[in-house]
C-alpha cells in the first residue's frame, strides 16, 4: 500500500511535468487543466504523506514539533485510555447495568442444571481442593488445628454438657445395653480365671491361718462373686442395677450443680489435655480427614462428589426457576462487582497505563502502523485524488471567472 500511495504521488508528478511542457508548448488549454489537477494531487499527496508519517516519526528525520506523536504521546495515550476504561467500563453504574441485562441468576441456574456442566464443576472443584490440601503443610495444619482444639477444650467447661448427656442417657435407659455387656464379659472372664480369682483370695489370708481354710474361704467368695455377676448379667430388676441406675443419676446431677465435682472434671480436662499422647491424636486428626478427603475427592463415584454434583444441580434448577432466588444472585453479583470496579479502579486501569508504559516506543509505533497501515496509506490516495479534484475544480472557477 506504502507502494501503491508512492507510486501514486509520482504518476501525478509525471503528469504535471507533461501537462507543463505541453501547456508551454501551445499544445492547447487543456493542458492547463491537466497541470492544475495534477499540481494539487501532488500537494494533497504530500500533505498527507507529512500527516500520515507525523504520527508514528519524524518525517525525512527532522525535528518537526508536532511529529513522531505515538512514540513522544505514548504514556500519556496509555494513561488516557486508562482513564476512559476506567471512566466508561469501571463505573458502578455500568457494571450493574451490564450485569442486569446479562440475568446471571437464570442462566447460571441453566448451566449449572445440565449433568454435564455439573460434572465439569465437580471434576474441577475436586482438583482444586486435591491441590490446596496437597500445597498445605501438615505440620502447619495440625499445629493450627491441634491449638484451636486445645483453645476450645480449655475454654469452655464441660461437666454441665456431660451431666445433662448422662442424665438423658439414664433416663432413656441407653446405659443398660452397656451394663450388660460388663456383666456379661465379667461373667465370661470368671469362668475362664476361676483359679486366679481362688489363688488371689488365698494369697491375701493372713500366714496363721490352716491351708484348707484359705482353699475353702477362696473358693466361697469365687463361687458366691460368679453367683452375683450371673444374677446381674440374667435379672434386670437386680438390686446392683438399681443402685448403678441411682449413682448415675446422682453423679449426672452432681455434673451439673455441685461445684467441687465440676472442679474436678475441670482439673482432669486440663491433665488429659496436656499429656502428649492426647496432643498427638489431636493432631493426627488433620491427617486422617485430609486423607479421607483426598481420596472422595480423586473418587468419582465417591459421596462427597456425589453429594457435591447433586447440591450443584438442585442449585441449579432452582435458580432457574426461582425469580426471588435469580433476584438475590444478580443483586449479589452486582454488589460484588461494583465493590471491585469502585475500589479497585486504579489498580485495574494502571495495569493499562503500567503496561503501555513498559513498551517500547519505537516498537509500538510500528506494531500500530502495521495494523492499520493499509486506511493510513489510503488517506494519502484519497489526499492525491481529492486534491487533484480540487484542484481542477478550483483552476476551472478561477477561468470562468475571468473570462
Amino acid at each position: 500500500m506504502k507502494t501503491l500511495a508512492t507510486s501514486l504521488l509520482v504518476g501525478v508528478a509525471v503528469v504535471y511535468a507533461l501537462a507543463t511542457w505541453a501547456e508551454n508548448a501551445g499544445w492547447g488549454a487543456w493542458t492547463g487543466y491537466v497541470a492544475a489537477a495534477a499540481e494539487a494531487g501532488m500537494v494533497g499527496a504530500l500533505a498527507d504523506w507529512f500527516a500520515v508519517t507525523a504520527l508514528f516519526k519524524r518525517p525525512l528525520g527532522l525535528p518537526i514539533p508536532h511529529t513522531a506523536i505515538i512514540p513522544t504521546k505514548k504514556d500519556q495515550l496509555g494513561a488516557s485510555l486508562g482513564s476512559f476504561v476506567g471512566e466508561n467500563f469501571l463505573s458502578a453504574d455500568v457494571v450493574r447495568g451490564r450485569l442486569a441485562a446479562f440475568g446471571i441468576g437464570r442462566r447460571l441456574g441453566s448451566w449449572l442444571a445440565d449433568p454435564a456442566h455439573a460434572d465439569r464443576v465437580t471434576a474441577e472443584a475436586s482438583t482444586a481442593l486435591r491441590g490446596a490440601l496437597t500445597v498445605l503443610r501438615d505440620s502447619d495444619v495440625q499445629a493450627v488445628v491441634g491449638e484451636a482444639i486445645t483453645r476450645r477444650a480449655e475454654a469452655a467447661e464441660i461437666a454441665p454438657g456431660l451431666g445433662k448427656t448422662l442424665e438423658k442417657i439414664v433416663a432413656d435407659g441407653a446405659h443398660h445395653r452397656a451394663v450388660d455387656l460388663v456383666c456379661t464379659r465379667a461373667h465370661d472372664w470368671l469362668v475362664t480365671h476361676g483359679d486366679s480369682v481362688m489363688d488371689a483370695v488365698q494369697g491375701g489370708a493372713p500366714g496363721w491361718t490352716p491351708r484348707f481354710v484359705d482353699k475353702r474361704i477362696g473358693e466361697r467368695v469365687y463361687k458366691e462373686l460368679l453367683r452375683f455377676v450371673t444374677e446381674m448379667r440374667d435379672m434386670p430388676a437386680h438390686p446392683a442395677r438399681g443402685a448403678i441406675d441411682r449413682f448415675l443419676t446422682d453423679f449426672a446431677a452432681d455434673l451439673q450443680a455441685d461445684t467441687d465435682t465440676r472442679a474436678r472434671v475441670e482439673r482432669l480436662k486440663a491433665d488429659l489435655l496436656a499429656r502428649p499422647e492426647i496432643q498427638d491424636i489431636i493432631a493426627s486428626a488433620w491427617s486422617s480427614i485430609r486423607n479421607l478427603i483426598i481420596a472422595a475427592a480423586e473418587d468419582d463415584r465417591s459421596q462427597l462428589r456425589l453429594r457435591a454434583r447433586a447440591s450443584l444441580m438442585s442449585l441449579g434448577n432452582r435458580l432457574a426457576t426461582d425469580t426471588r432466588l435469580q433476584a438475590k444472585v444478580e443483586g449479589w453479583a452486582e454488589d460484588a462487582a461494583a465493590y471491585v470496579v469502585t475500589t479497585y479502579r486504579h489498580e485495574i486501569t494502571s495495569l493499562i497505563t503500567d503496561t503501555v508504559a513498559g513498551w517500547d516506543a519505537t516498537q509500538t509505533s510500528k506494531k500500530i502502523e502495521a495494523n492499520i497501515g493499509r486506511d493510513l496509506q489510503f488517506i494519502r490516495i484519497n489526499g492525491t485524488v481529492v486534491g487533484a479534484l480540487a484542484g481542477l475544480l478550483i483552476y476551472t472557477v478561477s477561468h470562468a471567472a475571468g473570462g
